[in-house]
């Protein structure tokens, strides 16, 4: 897979260097000529020295052919223009987008060529809330525009859906249970899955089914 990387910074390097190691062709855009030499100096990473929210710098290295691109700058801005011109002008399959600021998140959506966003101010503050909510539903990600969200909980003693299968929660066509951890192992999830009390339960849903959620994982 081809996957371009906009920003060298310690977020687009590490990424980089990650994909690279698990075999794709990467190639990383740095508007700071001096930083794009130091890494191709340092690193084996390919670090091409140009401003991604030109468009003659991409059109020149064929963003085109690319099949992701990651716009990982630490400017929100910078990354929205990156992604419009990543979507509109080369129709790039898959656009990944940075947040930084998360006052600025609600930016990150398809108007702006954003098919994922990912806003590690938000993370942060979900994996604390997860770290010690028992019995509460913590949305840890978001996808398609808000549409899509990854939910977490921690089922409570008090849990309705404790010692039920899987099958009779009613969770709707909408909605999936997509992973389990039971006593630090990951459980794949099948209908006929039991749940049981502190069980840490992932699912993916609509936005709108978080109450629904809640009522049937944690109670009223």
């Amino acid at each position: 897979m081809k996957i371009a990387i906009a920003g060298a910074g310690s977020v687009g390097v590490a990424i980089a260097e990650d994909l690279q190691r698990n075999g794709h062709d990467v190639v990383v855009f740095e508007q700071e000529p001096e930083v794009a030499h130091r890494l191709n100096q340092a690193t084996n990473l390919k670090v091409i020295a140009g401003d991604a929210c030109e468009l003659a710098m991409l059109r020149a290295n064929n963003v085109e052919e690319i099949d992701v691109m990651v716009a990982a700058t630490g400017d929100d801005e910078d990354n929205l223009v990156i992604s419009l011109l990543a979507k509109q002008e080369f129709a790039v399959p898959r656009v990944i987008a940075r947040v930084n600021n998360s006052k600025n998140q609600w930016l990150f959506n398809e108007t702006w060529g954003v098919d994922v966003s990912v806003s590690t101010p938000q993370l942060l503050t979900s994996l604390v809330e997860e770290a010690f909510a028992v019995g509460s539903l913590v949305r840890l990600m978001t996808f398609d525009d808000g549409n899509a969200n990854l939910f977490e909980v921690t089922l409570a003693d008090s849990s309705p859906a404790d010692g039920r299968l899987i099958e009779d929660l009613d969770l709707g066509r909408d909605t999936a249970i997509v992973a389990i951890v039971r006593n630090g192992h990951i459980v794949q999830p099948s209908a006929d899955e039991q749940l049981n009390r502190g069980d840490e339960v992932v699912v993916l849903a609509p936005a709108h089914r978080a109450e629904a959620i809640s009522e049937i994982l944690i109670g009223h």
